[in-house]
C-alpha cells in the first residue's frame, strides 16, 4: 500500500538530500502514474509489474525512484536523456502505459496563486502542493513494447571487445569489420571520455 504524500515527501528529501519543486513534481507524477495504471504496491506485491521510464536527469527522478522502487540497476528504471520534466509508468502485467508532462505553465501558475512569496523556489514548492493533478500535468495513455532484453532478470551472453578487450553486457556491442566492438569503439565520438 501506498504510504501518505507528506511521507513519501519525507522520504524523497531524505533519499535527495533537499527538498525542492522537482521533488514535489516527481512525488506527484509517480503518484498519478501509478493511480492511473491501478498499482497500489510498487516497492511490495507490484514491484515486478512496474518499469519507469524518466526523461531528464533532475530531482524529479529521484523522486520516481523512491516513490515506485525503479531502480537503474534493477532494469526497471530507464533513461532517455531528452531534457523533458517526463516521465512514463509501464505495467508489464497489463502491456500498458501512461506517460505524464509536466505543463510549462505551472510555473505561472505558482506566481499567480502565491504572488506574496517573492522566492520563485518557494513559490512553486507550495503551489506544487496545492494544484491539481490537471493543473500540472498532461498524462498520455501510451503502449511501451518493452523488448526482453530490458527485463530484469535478462540473461546474454557476455561479449568481450576485439579492440579494447573489455567486457560487454546484453547485445551492446556492434559489428563493425567483422569484428565485435562496444559502443565507445564503435562510435569513439560518441565517448563521453578521451583517454590521457
Amino acid at each position: 500500500m501506498l504510504e501518505s504524500f507528506e511521507t513519501l515527501l519525507q522520504k524523497a528529501e531524505v533519499a535527495h538530500g533537499h527538498m525542492c519543486a522537482g521533488q514535489i513534481l516527481g512525488v506527484r507524477m509517480s503518484l498519478l502514474g501509478l493511480h492511473s495504471l491501478g498499482i497500489e504496491n510498487p516497492l511490495g506485491a507490484d514491484r515486478k509489474r512496474l518499469v519507469a521510464y524518466v526523461e531528464i536527469d533532475r530531482c524529479a527522478t529521484d523522486a520516481i525512484g523512491m516513490v515506485t522502487g525503479c531502480r537503474l540497476g534493477k532494469r526497471t528504471l530507464k533513461f532517455r536523456d531528452w531534457g523533458k520534466m517526463a516521465a512514463t509508468f509501464v505495467d508489464l502485467s497489463k502491456d500498458a502505459g501512461v506517460r505524464i508532462v509536466a505543463l510549462e505553465n505551472s510555473r505561472d501558475l505558482a506566481r499567480q496563486l502565491h504572488p506574496e512569496i517573492e522566492s520563485k523556489s518557494h513559490q512553486q514548492m507550495l503551489a506544487y502542493r496545492e494544484l491539481s493533478d490537471d493543473q500540472l500535468f498532461r498524462l498520455e495513455r501510451v503502449r511501451v513494447p518493452v523488448h526482453p532484453s530490458e527485463l530484469p532478470g535478462y540473461k546474454a551472453d557476455r561479449v568481450v571487445c576485439a579492440r579494447c578487450g573489455e567486457g560487454i553486457n546484453f547485445g551492446r556491442f556492434e559489428e563493425v569489420g567483422g569484428q565485435r566492438l562496444c559502443l565507445s569503439c564503435a562510435h569513439p565520438e560518441l565517448c563521453y571520455w578521451t583517454s590521457l
